[in-house]
């Protein structure tokens, strides 16, 4: 398939003006294709000549093309372009019918059938370049147009878009909608379950498979006052009001992201309506989507990009937004200590890869490459970007630009300039040159503290490794002489970075902490005696902020070489048992576990470290006994279950159908269980077939595949491959879950004979696939631990030889970068 370049982008949006979508769909015609007619009503500017330029279409079959009443050719189709020849400044019509293919893979028109009870539901995912699988446009974000869609579907079926929808003769009609970009347009249809309200004159919908209407009955009260409270919270921010006609919330099936931000109707993945118990911390990260998405319709939706090198401007802002404004509107108020501890590795990782690149890039050349940058810089750096502007601009001013850029350009598209300009004249500060040195550089700034003095009179000096500028929190902590553990904040010191002189700071504190507050984005380093405070007395920092910006640093360190993993779990093991917030808990076993035991520790190491976190877990698990604390208890069980090496006890627990004490074994932790004993070689294709009858949903068909994949057994593992690699039967979500079975770190020597096979077999699945399943192929279906030179040789090799589509190009590029980075922790 042709992508298109960013200077095809702009020469037709210099030739055309697009007006008005029709588009009719019809979803009554099989099971494999739908039918697509389209109206394109469109102008060649006056100051062009007789010109030529195209139309994207990907159809399963084009029946007709007319253009101004004329019939083309539709074998003059080229991949996915059709091209309009010797078009005359004025007015023109395009008309186009086709048949379209439904997707397995989460991209354009996805189809699905609930193997709960048979019902079938379809919903677009049309982003970024995916509009042609649906219907045909102009697909670019700045050639903004009205649509006005209609929908024949089965009986029993509604049917959700941008706008209201009126049903008649079996025929649903949306409200035209406002001018959006292609890549917004949204449908999503089915035998929907419907929780609806109003608000403010505004009518609200929460939609999901009939299947999970327990479920999110369950959770409607919460999902909605997070969604009143964002409102009128944005309402209170921005001057101009929600621009759409309505607003609904879909929780769709085998969706490859968190959420899309469709002007009116947020389509977000089914994991968020809960079917097993979670913690606190996950119902905040549905909360955060919930605020993140609903930011979009200012910032994405209502102003959109121009093109796809300012995607940070969507992102960044509604990253930033979604937390802020969860922790001001909400009971989750410590939505910046989650921020912390996940999402800002995310953007760290990624910025010290050899794929990483600035916020705002400046050579996003086409649509393949700007796909690459929907990753931690675009998302979490760039949060913390604005998060640091807002520290040194001050609220007040940084609000008043984003609403001059509302205002500016309202329904249009804009650019990082645009935007620069417009908080500009909200402020005296120099915004450009805060710009250039946040969102137009690349990696991670490190901040290291020196500590000079004697006889009580010490100075603060912080050595900069990098070029940007900081404004930070600097925390003295001193011992509580009324609470031994405990460390107790005596001054918290604003700093600007580079300094101009050091800094006084009095007697010298037990712990001096650099951006305390989590303010900035940059690595954090500690003096020799803070390190000895930490090690000490972690648990006893005061605040989870706090203790996040310590953790994060303990794990940087790790991952730079300059900690020992050792250090780290015995760090964990005596401090996470004190730990009360979900979030940390969660992220440092979740670090633990994934990349120290797996990978940056030797094979040898591995068991210990195993038996270090299943000791921690163990106490965890007395500590909550008393059903204080069910959250931090359910984080317990599931990382004890993880790190299992003896099959007994947990075993027990699924015989038995609880943990004693509580709590019962849900279907989540029933496969849970299932599938570590699948690792361990301590269950069978009976039992996995008598849980998949005993839950025959998604999720347990899903569990069933990661539990088959993981079984220590050369058929199994054959089937497994097969199943990934050979055939294209999978969807992206038992493609993503029997990858996930696959390598196991236990059974490394079963699994060898794979590994050189993987690159081949990735680069062509990729090729045959397409971007979603790339992504996963690379993601989850890359040997992460076969940690060794042979894996690394074998992978750089792919990228010099083998031509790998871009999306699973950078993915392995990131994989080979993060072994490399293991191997170098290994040998420090």
């Amino acid at each position: 398939m042709s992508v298109l370049t960013r200077d095809e982008a702009q020469t037709r949006a210099q030739l055309l003006d697009v007006r008005h979508y029709t588009i009719d769909l019809d979803l009554t015609t099989g099971d494999e294709t739908f039918d697509s007619r389209t109206v394109i009503r469109f102008t060649v500017r006056a100051d062009q000549d007789v010109t030529d330029t195209f139309v994207e279409l990907r159809p399963a079959e084009l029946r007709s093309v007319t253009l101004d009443g004329q019939p083309l050719d539709p074998e003059t189709l080229d991949e996915n372009r059709l091209p309009l020849k010797n078009l005359t400044p004025g007015d023109h019509e395009l008309r186009v019918d086709a048949a379209m293919r439904y997707s397995h893979t989460g991209e354009g028109m996805h189809r699905f059938t609930d193997p709960t009870d048979g019902e079938t539901y379809v919903y677009t995912q049309l982003f970024m370049d995916d509009v042609q699988r649906v219907f045909a446009a102009f697909d670019q974000p700045d050639l903004k147009a009205v649509f006005e869609l209609s929908v024949k579907a089965p009986d029993g079926w509604t049917v959700l878009a941008n706008g209201i929808t009126e049903h008649t003769d079996g025929v649903w009609k949306a409200a035209p909608t406002p001018l959006i970009s292609t890549y917004l347009v949204a449908v999503a249809a089915g035998p929907w379950h419907s929780v609806r309200t109003e608000h403010r004159g505004l009518p609200f919908g929460i939609h999901c498979r009939r299947s999970l209407a327990p479920y999110l009955d369950a959770d409607a009260d919460e999902i909605l006052d997070v969604t009143r409270a964002c409102y009128d919270r944005y309402h209170e921010k921005f001057e101009e009001p929600y621009p759409f006609d309505s607003y609904d919330q879909a929780f769709v099936p085998e969706f490859n992201a968190g959420a899309m931000e469709n002007p009116g109707l947020v389509t977000f993945r089914d994991e968020f309506v809960y079917r097993s118990a979670v913690t606190d911390t996950e119902r905040q990260t549905r909360a955060m989507v919930i605020a993140h998405e609903m930011a979009h319709m200012w910032f994405g939706d209502l102003v959109t990009l121009k093109w796809w090198d300012d995607i940070w401007l969507n992102e960044s802002f509604a990253e930033y937004m979604g937390y802020q404004t969860l922790t001001e509107a909400t009971r989750f108020t410590d939505t910046w200590t989650d921020f912390g501890v996940v999402r800002k590795g995310w953007g760290y990782d990624a910025d010290q890869r050899p794929s990483t690149h600035p916020v705002a890039p400046e050579a996003v050349n086409d649509t393949a490459s700007a796909l690459l940058n929907f990753d931690g810089i675009s998302y979490a750096k760039g949060a913390s970007a604005l998060r640091q502007l807002v520290a040194w601009l001050g609220e007040k001013d940084f609000l008043a630009g984003i609403n001059t850029h509302f205002t500016r350009h309202r329904f249009g598209n804009a650019t990082l300039a645009d935007f620069i300009d417009s908080l500009a004249a909200a402020t005296e500060r120099d915004v450009h040159a805060w710009a250039d040195a946040w969102l137009r550089t690349t990696g991670v700034d490190t901040l290291t503290p020196r500590v000079t003095g004697d006889n009580g009179t010490y100075t603060l000096t912080v050595e900069r490794t990098g070029s940007r500028p900081h404004r930070i929190a600097v925390g003295l902590y001193d011992p509580d002489l009324t609470d031994e553990g405990r460390l107790t904040l005596r001054e918290r010191l604003d700093l600007d970075i580079p300094q101009t002189h050091g800094r006084p700071i009095g007697k010298r504190p037990a712990l001096l902490l650099l951006n305390d507050s989590d303010l900035t984005y940059a690595k954090v380093r500690f003096d020799p005696e803070s390190f000895r405070a930490v090690r000490d007395g972690l648990s006893g920092l005061p605040e989870p902020l706090t203790r996040a910006v310590v953790w994060n640093a303990l794990r940087d360190a790790v991952r730079d070489g300059e900690l020992p993993p050792t250090t780290y779990l015995d760090t964990a093991r005596a401090h996470l048992p004190r730990e009360t917030d979900l979030a940390l808990v969660q992220g440092v076993l979740g670090f633990a576990t994934t990349q120290i035991t797996d990978r940056y520790l030797a094979p040898e190491d591995r068991p210990a470290a195993l038996t270090t976190i299943s000791s921690l877990c163990r106490d965890l698990l007395r500590r909550t006994e008393d059903g204080d604390n069910p959250g931090l208890r359910l984080l317990a069980v599931r990382h004890f279950i993880d790190v299992a090496a003896q099959p007994d006890t947990i075993a027990a627990w699924l015989t038995e159908g609880t943990v004693p004490g509580g709590p019962e074994l849900d279907p989540e932790l029933r496969w849970r269980v299932l599938a570590r004993l699948a690792v361990l070689g301590a269950t069978d294709e009976t039992a996995i077939a008598a849980e998949l009858n005993r839950d025959p949903s998604a999720t347990g068909q899903e569990g069933a595949a990661r539990c088959r994949a993981a079984l220590p057994d050369p058929a199994a593992k054959h089937t497994a491959w097969e199943a990934m690699f050979a055939t294209d039967d999978l969807s992206n979500y038992l493609f993503t879950a029997t990858a996930q079975g696959f390598w196991q770190p236990e059974q490394a020597d079963l699994v060898r004979e794979y590994v050189p096979r993987y690159y081949e077999d990735a680069v062509a699945v990729a090729a045959r696939r397409g971007p979603a399943i790339a992504d996963a192929a690379g993601r989850w279906a890359f040997p992460t631990h076969a940690v060794d030179t042979d894996t690394l040789r074998l992978g750089e090799e792919c990228l010099r030889d083998a031509d790998p589509i871009p999306a699973l190009r950078r993915k392995l590029a990131d994989q080979l970068d993060d072994l490399a980075r293991a191997l170098r922790v290994r040998q420090a």
